[in-house]
């Protein structure tokens, strides 16, 4: 006589290793097929009822005498395809997100080398008092004090050198928008 459904649950709840394993035997395949049709992948549906047949011990705690056992299967089965698929969305969200931010970073570091090498150029043109000012204040982030001192000029002219660099440079700019429009 074949024993029913509820007494394996029973009995693998109070830990029988072998009720345990004639459920899987009995509805394994109603778990992979049901996986199968739902994922269209045999690879997914055989790692789904693996993940499903992992955690089923655990699951079975929460059946309920009163309800029929494969339909509380097939539950679980549903449950854990929509988390596949919830977790895959997000993964992919997470991928295109990452691919925008790629791009958006590989744009920023284009801008900023042309950004750069504009810089640079402009700053070739500037006299040299005032390249080696910048240099120290912008390129090497010293302070107008520090730079006083190294300069060996009062912290005042480093600071009216700066003022100097920024009225050079956007003038060049605005020489440079005019040339391109």
């Amino acid at each position: 006589m074949k024993t029913s459904d509820h007494h394996l649950v029973k009995a693998a709840n109070l830990g029988d290793g072998e009720a345990f394993a004639a459920l899987l035997l009995r509805h394994y395949d109603v778990i992979h097929r049901l996986a199968f049709r739902m994922l269209g992948s045999e690879a997914d549906a055989d790692d789904l009822a693996q993940d499903i047949c992992a955690t089923l011990p655990f699951k079975l705690r929460s059946f309920r005498s009163d309800a029929n056992f494969t339909t509380w299967l097939y539950r679980i089965v549903v449950n854990a395809v929509t988390d596949r698929f919830r977790k895959q969305a997000a993964h992919r969200r997470v991928l295109a997100g990452w691919g925008d931010f790629h791009r958006l970073k590989l744009d920023e570091t284009v801008q900023t080398q042309n950004e750069l090498a504009w810089l640079s150029q402009a700053m070739s043109g500037l006299p040299d008092d005032l390249r080696q000012t910048v240099a120290l204040v912008l390129g090497e982030d010293l302070t107008h004090a520090q730079a006083a001192e190294l300069l060996e000029i009062s912290e005042g002219t480093v600071s009216w050198r700066m003022s100097e660099v920024k009225k050079a440079l956007r003038s060049m700019a605005r020489d440079e928008e005019k040339i391109h429009d």
